[in-house]
């Protein structure tokens, strides 16, 4: 399934990389394992990962099924294969693997049942935590990342979605529109970092 319901995928330049892009435009799964992704790794890396996953299983998309599926120990080697998909390849292979599972379960391996039918922000919020590897802040940087890019917003989502919801921001992989807008999501990333390192000094 593709974003809009005219069956078009939308344009997003997270990655910076055409064809990994194109995946995140065109497959929610691929937003949500790249979401899964996006820790103590650069955003870009993160979020190339689903269409390199995605090749590495012989395909151009990802399927939840196929994902929820595999052999455990033979998914891991496809995280590990050089380059390795992720800076700890074995725990996340383990945690993409544990999320397209519960979508199988959950919601028949649609990714965007998540969320095409949540009335509320607040709604979408619980839906979004109970996925596994989502804590509160994932959760609302993905909730943010589909208002503000997909134009997915139940009554509510600005507020559900916290300070990474503001309209004019540069928080989170939500606000990322081009190169511009990365480089002051990274800058503001870096300030939030020093000054929660200044503050635990100072405690």
């Amino acid at each position: 399934m593709t974003w809009s319901d005219s069956g078009e995928a939308r344009t997003v330049c997270i990655a910076q990389q055409p064809d990994a892009d194109a995946l995140l435009g065109r497959s929610p799964l691929a937003d949500l394992v790249g979401m899964l992704l996006d820790q103590q790794v650069p955003m870009e890396w993160a979020f190339t990962g689903p269409l390199t996953l995605a090749r590495r299983m012989g395909s151009d998309d990802l399927d939840a099924r196929a994902i929820a599926g595999h052999d455990p120990e033979a998914f891991v080697g496809l995280f590990t294969e050089k380059p390795a998909l992720h800076r700890y390849p074995g725990s996340m292979a383990k945690r993409v693997q544990q999320l397209c599972q519960y979508l199988v379960a959950e919601y028949d391996g649609r990714a965007e049942a998540v969320w095409e039918d949540a009335a509320t922000g607040a709604e979408l919020l619980e839906r979004l935590k109970a996925l596994p590897g989502f804590g509160t802040q994932k959760a609302q940087i993905f909730l943010a990342l589909l208002g503000k890019r997909f134009d997915v917003r139940p009554t509510g989502w600005r507020e559900a979605a916290g300070a990474y919801g503001e309209e004019g921001s540069h928080r989170s992989v939500a606000d990322i529109t081009g190169p511009g807008s990365l480089a002051e999501v990274r800058a503001y990333k870096q300030r939030a970092k020093a000054a929660a390192k200044a503050a635990r000094r100072s405690a």
